[in-house]
């Protein structure tokens, strides 16, 4: 087969203690999940799940132990940071039922929605679409994916993110406004869910700006630490 221009190598990510890698599809995300959250977006009550999406190479994998980094993006005075549950969808399926739900669920992960905010927020004004302020390069760091077997109960676990060893977010995971399951019944109603779809699953409280040389650190209970330093 002949292509006009060399084809892009495939996003993976690696899988926490294995040489395997998850090819990525898709990165999926679900807004103001939490409800603290929605409250200091100035927004309250479980409304229905509504999702947007990064491109797949947007993903920036951190390996364990690493501190990975991101440049701090063009176009924005007011990036911010929000530490959030990642599933990682091992078999795809439409029409998903939330009972069923984790017979598709590869595995976790601890990711960043790093987000413009001021673009978000003038696009909200405008009535336009987000992707300026939520789809932009080196949008969406991740650590590697814990197979799901090896994770006793996620929905349980704390999570958290410090910037420069201070606390920004602290939450659980059991906050979720929409389940993991709920979620994915959700979004297979919506779109056919495949092998290697991402899911950020939404950000507890706590949102806030970071700048260039600010140190990031998140994590949840289980599925290890991230570090993401700001360039």
């Amino acid at each position: 087969m002949k292509y006009t221009h060399p084809a892009p190598d495939p996003v993976v990510a690696p899988v926490r203690g294995s040489d395997l890698q998850f090819p990525v599809h898709r990165i999926y995300c679900v807004g103001r999940n939490y409800v603290e959250h929605a409250k200091e977006m100035g927004f309250s009550g479980r409304e229905a799940p509504f999702f947007f999406l990064k491109p797949a190479d947007a993903l920036v994998v951190v390996p364990t132990g690493t501190i990975g980094s991101i440049p701090y993006p063009s176009l924005t005075q007011n990036l911010h940071h929000e530490i959030e549950l990642v599933v990682a969808i091992g078999r795809g399926g439409r029409h998903i039922r939330a009972a069923q739900a984790h017979e598709h669920i590869f595995g976790y992960a601890v990711g960043l929605d790093m987000t413009r905010r001021d673009l978000q927020n003038e696009m909200k004004k405008q009535g336009r679409p987000w992707c300026i302020g939520k789809a932009f390069d080196h949008s969406a760091p991740m650590g590697p994916i814990t197979p799901a077997k090896q994770v006793a109960d996620i929905e349980q676990a704390g999570i958290y993110l410090t910037v420069n060893g201070q606390d920004r977010q602290r939450s659980q995971i059991s906050k979720l406004i929409w389940n993991v399951a709920e979620t994915i019944e959700h979004l297979s109603s919506a779109w056919d869910l495949q092998p290697g779809d991402l899911i950020f699953t939404g950000t507890p409280e706590g949102v806030a700006a970071v700048v260039a040389g600010d140190l990031m650190e998140g994590g949840i209970d289980g599925l290890g630490a991230l570090e993401v330093r700001v360039s």
